[in-house]
Formats: C-alpha cells, sequence, structure tokens
C-alpha cells in the first residue's frame, strides 16, 4: 500500500452539469490508482444540475466552493472563483489540476494554478470556432485556457491542430477521444425509466440553453417547434427547460399547454440518455449533445450557425440549421420524408472517442509522475483515432 503522505494529488475542478458528466469518467478511472490522491471541487457553478449529474455517477464533492450567485454578471462568478480555488489549491497542495471543457470555472481554474506554478491539464482541449465571441464567452475561456495549460487532451486530431496552429508544443499534445463517449458507455447498458410518456413514436428531443440563444433566437427556435408538431401529427416533442429565467419566460410563453410539447424539469444524465435513445431527432444548441447524438445513432440539429465541433458535420451525422424557423421546419421535415436520408445518420461512425479517453487520460497523468502503468484492458488501444 503506497504512503498516502506519498501519494500525488490531481485536483479536479468542476462546474456544470456537462463537465461533471465529462470529467466523470477521469475521476473514477484515477480514483483506481493508489499511487494518486484524487479530489474533487466543485465551484457550484450550476447548483442543482450539477448535484444532479455527480449522483448519476455516485460522485461526491470533497470540496463545494458554492459560488453561484442569482443575477450575478459574467465578471462576478471568475473574480470570486479565483480567490476560492486559489485559497483550496493552498489547502490541497495540488501536483495536478485538472478541469473540462470552456467555461468560466475552466478559466478560474487554469489562472489560479498559473499563479500557483501548479501544472494544469485540459480536458477537451482545441476546441474553437475560430470567432472571438461564438460562443460568448466559451471560445475566449478555452482558448486563455489551454495557453495557461501544461499538458492538453485533445478529443480529436482536428483539436489537436488548433492548438499547433497557436503555437503550442507538440510533445504536450494528447489525442484522447472526447470523454463524453465513456460516460455514455458507463451508463449504456443501465436501466432507465424515461420522465415522461413519449406522445407519438417520432419523439423529437429539444435542448437549448447558451447565451447566444437568448431573445429572438429562441423565440424562432419555439416557433419552428410549433409549425412542425402543427403540420405532422406524428411528431411530438420533449423539451428539458434550463432553469435559467431568459430560457424559462421564452418557451413557457410561448410552448406551455400546447398539443404534444412536453416542457418538463431538467434531468439526470441516465434519463436524458434515455430520451436520447428514444428519440427520432435532436434539436439542440449544447456543445456535447452533438457527441451523445452521433454516438447513439440519433441525427443531430445544431441551433447554432457555427460549431466547434465540426467533425460530425463533416462525416454527415450533424447538421447546422441555426436558430431560424424556417431552416429548423425544413431540415426536420426533409428527415422525415426521406428515411434513406435518415437511415444515413445513424451509420456514421462517431468521430469524437471509442469509450477510453479516461483510459489514456490517466496514462498521461501516470507517465508525468513515474508511477507505473497496469496491462491493456480487454479492447484498449493507447491510439486514438485507430487506424
Amino acid at each position: 500500500m503506497t504512503d498516502p503522505l506519498a501519494r500525488k494529488v490531481v485536483a479536479c475542478v468542476i462546474g456544470t452539469r456537462p463537465e461533471a458528466i465529462k470529467m466523470a469518467p477521469v475521476v473514477l478511472r484515477l480514483r483506481q490508482f493508489d499511487g494518486l490522491r484524487v479530489r474533487l471541487i466543485s465551484t457550484g457553478q450550476h447548483r442543482e444540475l450539477l448535484d444532479q449529474a455527480l449522483a448519476d455517477f455516485d460522485l461526491t464533492l470533497d470540496r463545494d466552493l458554492g459560488l453561484m450567485r442569482p443575477g450575478q454578471t459574467l465578471a462576478e462568478l471568475p473574480a470570486r472563483a479565483l480567490t476560492s480555488l486559489d485559497e483550496a489549491f493552498a489547502a490541497e497542495s495540488p501536483d495536478l489540476v485538472l478541469a473540462q471543457g470552456d467555461t468560466t470555472t475552466v478559466l478560474a481554474a487554469a489562472l489560479a494554478s498559473f499563479y500557483r506554478r501548479v501544472p494544469f491539464g485540459h480536458v477537451e482541449a482545441g476546441l474553437r470556432t475560430g470567432q472571438p465571441d461564438r460562443p460568448f464567452p466559451e471560445e475566449k475561456n478555452r482558448v486563455l485556457a489551454g495557453h495557461l495549460a501544461s499538458v492538453h487532451f485533445a478529443p480529436t486530431p482536428r483539436s489537436r491542430l488548433n492548438l499547433l496552429r497557436e503555437g503550442i508544443s507538440n510533445a504536450s499534445i494528447h489525442v484522447t477521444g472526447n470523454t463524453a463517449i465513456d460516460a455514455l458507455r458507463l451508463t449504456a447498458d443501465q436501466p432507465c425509466r424515461l420522465p415522461v410518456r413519449l406522445q407519438t413514436d417520432r419523439m423529437i428531443l429539444v435542448t437549448a440553453h447558451r447565451r447566444e440563444s437568448f431573445g429572438e433566437p429562441m423565440v424562432e427556435i419555439c416557433r419552428a417547434i410549433i409549425d412542425l408538431v402543427d403540420r405532422d401529427p406524428q411528431l411530438s416533442v420533449v423539451f428539458p427547460v434550463h432553469p435559467n429565467p431568459s430560457v424559462r419566460s421564452v418557451v413557457g410563453s410561448l410552448l406551455q399547454g400546447r398539443p404534444r410539447i412536453q416542457l418538463i424539469e431538467p434531468v439526470g444524465y441516465r434519463e436524458f440518455v434515455g430520451l436520447m435513445r428514444g428519440s427520432f431527432l435532436i434539436l439542440t444548441d449544447s456543445g456535447g449533445v452533438q457527441e451523445e447524438g452521433p454516438a447513439l445513432g440519433k441525427p443531430v440539429l445544431v441551433l447554432r450557425d457555427e460549431t466547434e465541433r465540426p467533425e460530425a458535420v463533416e462525416a454527415g451525422t450533424v447538421q447546422l440549421v441555426g436558430p431560424h424557423r424556417s431552416a429548423i421546419v425544413e431540415s426536420v421535415e426533409s428527415l422525415a420524408r426521406e428515411p434513406d436520408r435518415y437511415r444515413q445518420f445513424a451509420q456514421v461512425a462517431n468521430p469524437y472517442g471509442d469509450g477510453w479517453a479516461a483510459e489514456r487520460i490517466a496514462r498521461v497523468i501516470l507517465g508525468r509522475f513515474g508511477l507505473e502503468i497496469a496491462d491493456d484492458p480487454a479492447g484498449f488501444s493507447p491510439i486514438w483515432p485507430r487506424a
């Protein structure tokens, strides 16, 4: 048994539901190594949604900074997060800090690590739209975090190339696949009751919560949903509504009480996977759903004009339609009337991973600390994408 005082400390920082889901496979894998002491720290950027996601993976926090406040500005959260994370790192003395994605929490964790001279590892590194305010503020968050990172876990070869173009050292970049696929693999075989009874055989699952969707874009999305169910009695909609008031006010006023449109509270990850599995197609402005949908063979129509995940668009399983009423309606109806085209979506190989990203990340971390690596588990390849 390794002396607890001699173990290397890895602090995994999360703040939102997607971060919790995508970091869970990494935390679970790292905790299997006796030579590591893994500490899970939360800023609480999404309170209830974060707790819900952690419970789905039987994870509990080691430190909860509880920083979320109603109506806070974009500047207030990073200011408090930086100070609170600095205090947490002083207490935990991590040898490595990990954070995933592009939120304010990630940027604050990267900067706090830099100030403490602690190496920072960026999970899901290298995603770019190339437009500084699309999405806002996530594009700048991930660029800045990337330039503070010591080690980059890029999900795809394209992400690696994005980092290289920005002058990031090739030796610090490791292409691993995306941990979203690992999370799906961990939950794929677990039984789950759907949170609603589906009203038709062809259900459209909708998620919309990004800042750039607020206001008129959200109105356009809702009007497209109304058009679709009014024009096709075989279609129904399930819409887990994000708690942000800017989402709820518009969605509730336009869609509440309409036939075959079910507005529900946000659901746990297992339930959401069940809804994706049960859907005909998915309408979303989420980044993670663009990875999860293709892994489940579901067409994904992205309610944004650009994406930092172009691989699935090029592969043909994701389509950009933007928050535009006519484009949304036309694309959904096209898939509904063209079964051959619909089937093509399900047949495309997923470009985002094979379910072994957390294993690859763990091995890089172990190697940095000079720790022994066990034999390869069955089905594992150290290289992604596989040749």
